[in-house]
């Protein structure tokens, strides 16, 4: 295990305390979530606690079986107690850039859903801003040029200049799908200096499902490195 996936893993574990017997959970997607995972698994056959859990990809759900966790079904309740998620790039207000893994769409629905949403991140995906990593936006298949041509006309409108927008694709070629179906277009913006303005007109255009920006959703960061573990909290809403 290098430092990184070390930190990852204690900022994972640091998450555990916050979890009790009993609560319904949203279970983030990507590796620092799978650490997660893996440690609530643990958990859970130790402590013998009852839990439910809510994947936010099919991969997450994959691996919550193999932990041998229970899943929710979503007809049972209107809400969770709490989810743990990772992110790409979190500012110092926990706004947070995410979709790396291609499950934004269900990583918003289940945190949104949460009374509480804990993020887990090693030191390298905390930024001053957002934006070095290209944000991901979730597009219907149907017209997608029409649809990206839009999405090229507003980062000029937010003078973020002619950012590259490309479809991400599969290691062995074609379009990389979300777990939804949809196309995932990923935008070099470089920096985000009002991620609540762009969310809210992202969302605005026709044939965008969602998109990787996450703002006023994140309660609490948990973040490992190499002097070990701080919390962050988000500021008063």
């Amino acid at each position: 295990m290098n430092d990184q996936d070390a930190a990852k893993r204690a900022a994972a574990e640091a998450a555990l305390t916050h979890v009790k017997d009993g609560m319904r959970l949203g279970l983030g997607t990507g590796s620092t979530a799978a650490h997660f995972v893996r440690a609530l698994g643990e958990r859970v056959k130790a402590e013998g606690w009852e839990l439910r859990c809510a994947p936010t990809s099919e991969a997450t759900r994959a691996l919550a079986v193999e932990v041998g966790l229970a899943l929710l079904d979503f007809d049972e309740t209107a809400q969770l107690d709490l989810t743990v998620d990772g992110a790409d790039e979190a500012d110092p207000s926990l706004n947070l850039l995410k979709g790396g893994g291609g499950a934004l769409l269900r990583e918003k629905i289940i945190a949104a859903s949460s009374r509480r949403m804990i993020v887990i991140a090693d030191e390298t995906k905390c930024v001053a801003q957002l934006g070095a990593f290209p944000l991901p936006v979730e597009v219907s298949p149907f017209a997608w040029q029409l649809t990206v041509g839009k999405l090229r006309g507003l980062f000029r409108e937010f003078e973020l200049g002619d950012v590259p927008v490309r479809l991400r694709a599969k290691p062995g070629g074609g379009p990389q799908l979300s777990d939804g179906g949809a196309y995932l277009f990923d935008c070099a913006l470089e920096r985000i200096p009002d991620p609540a303005g762009l969310t809210a007109a992202l969302n605005q255009i026709p044939g965008v499902i969602e998109n990787g920006l996450f703002v006023g959703i994140a309660d609490t960061l948990i973040v490992g490195g190499e002097n070990g573990v701080r919390t962050v909290e988000a500021p008063a809403r």
